[in-house]
Parts: C-alpha cells; structure tokens; sequence
C-alpha cells in the first residue's frame, strides 16, 4: 500500500509540475485585433485559458476602466513596458502606471542605437540608465528586466555584447526578460543562454522561428515567420526544460505574425503536451 501511495504521490508531483507554470500572452500578439475590438479579443484570449498579461498601453481607455475590464475578466497584468528614453526621467508615472495596473515587472524592450550601430558605447551606456532606473524601480517595489531583440548578441573578445551587459548591470536593480526568438535570430542559442545565466533570467518571450530563417545581427526579422510554438527552429522543449530548472518566474507567448489567433491555440496546445 505505502509502494502505491508513494507512485501516486510521485506521478502527482510530475503532472503537477508539468503543468504549473502559467503562460502569458504579450499583448502585442493581438495589436492588430484590438484596434477594431479591444473587449471582444481579449474575451477571446482569456477563453483559451490564458490569465497572465505583459504589455502597458491603454488603447484609449482610462487606467481605472480598463483595469477594471481585465479585473473583470480575470486577468493578471504581470509586466508593463517603458521606453528607452523614458529611462532619463522621472520614474512616477510609469511606478504609478504599473502600481494601478497591478504588474510586478517594468521592461524595456531594446536599447536605442543609430542604424545599425550598437557596440560597447550603447552597451555602457544602457547599463547606466539600466542600473538607475532598476534601483529606483526596486525601491518602489518593483523589478526592472531587459528585454534583449538580437542585435546584443554580435561577438566580442569576452563573448557577445549581451555578456558585457549582463556583467556591466547589478542583479539586485537589474535582470532580462529572454525572447528566444530574438536570441535565435541574433545568432545565439536560447538555451544555452537559461543554463549561462540561470538567476538573471526573469521572464521569457516564448515565439519559434519558421525553418530556414538566416539569422543576423540587425534585431531585425519577417514577422511572418513566427510559427507555431514547436514547429519551428528554437527548440521550445528544451527552452522550457532549461527554463523550468532555472526558476523563470513567467512565460508569455508573442506571436508577431497575421495568423496569431489561429496560432495561439495551437501554440498552447504544444506547451500543455510537454512533460
């Protein structure tokens, strides 16, 4: 009896842990759907089983009504954006932003460059405003995380810039929030990324890369190549073993292309299926 209570026991625990972990969805999945019916898409994503959210935008509503809208669907805004330049000034409104709107996370998205010039002069100066904005940020509890788009990963003598980043921010006031489509699309491997650095790694994009898609250094991709989650080139099961090991507080599927709706379920779908 104690042999069959313990198998019980460990075939609950694997099942749980398979499924524990809630995914999100970046609303800018759905930034086409919105502009025509804001209440009806978001209706729609949160019957696909989705509660979490990242995104910040208001789409004309004022901050109580349309927190009260999410509240009344059941949904967890978890992380809103800022802008680069944004990272200058005073942090108030984004703090109160974030505060009303309940999320624990603020990110920025990608670091400013001329161009297509980016090399360690961005990079130290983004570390700068990073570890500025992040302190204070963490002072009115919340965290700052970067989002990395692709063009951090071009090569260096110690590595890629992305490393100097990582080495050049403090990881009390700063951490990342890893797409790996970006990260595959700048050359790197997601993967290797999660076991490099286990304890930055906050948040994750989670989008799959059609086959045959050349990476570059540009930050820059067809965003119609955005495929359903495991059909494609990233290795989404490995991210989430590698992911799940390193503690990633929150996942949320971006998918970039027209077809996100008829993807969406699908995508899902592949995540439940993973063991």
């Amino acid at each position: 009896m104690k042999k069959l209570m313990l198998s019980i026991a460990i075939v609950c625990s694997t099942v749980f842990f398979a499924g524990a972990q809630e995914i999100g969805l970046q609303l800018y999945s759905i930034r086409n759907e919105v502009k025509t019916d804001l209440k009806g898409s978001l209706e729609k994503v949160r019957k696909m089983g989705i509660k979490e959210l990242e995104g910040g935008e208001l789409y004309g509503m004022d901050i109580i009504s349309y927190k009260k809208m999410l509240d009344q669907m059941g949904y967890n805004m978890v992380s809103i954006g800022i802008g680069y330049k944004e990272l200058d000034k005073d942090l108030t409104p984004v703090i109160q932003k974030a505060k009303t709107l309940g999320a624990t996370y603020v990110v920025c998205f990608a670091i400013d460059h001329k161009g297509n010039e980016f090399g360690m002069k961005e990079v130290e100066e983004a570390a700068a405003k990073f570890n500025r904005a992040g302190k204070i940020l963490k002072e009115n509890g919340l965290q700052f995380c970067y989002h990395p788009h692709g063009f951090e990963f071009r090569p260096t003598g110690k590595g890629t810039l992305f490393d100097d980043l990582v080495a050049k921010t403090d990881p009390a006031y700063v951490n990342f929030e890893l797409d790996v489509y970006w990260a595959k699309q700048g050359c790197a491997d997601p993967v290797s990324l999660i076991k490099k650095y286990p304890e930055r790694m906050k948040m994750l994009h989670l989008k799959d890369r059609e086959h045959g898609t050349q990476c570059n250094d540009t930050g820059g991709a067809d965003e119609e190549t955005n495929v359903v989650l495991g059909k494609g080139d990233v290795n989404i099961k490995a991210v989430m073993k590698a992911a799940k090991k390193a503690g990633v507080k929150h996942y949320f599927i971006e998918d970039e292309s027209t077809r996100v709706m008829t993807q969406l379920p699908l995508s899902l779908q592949f995540l439940k299926s993973l063991r």
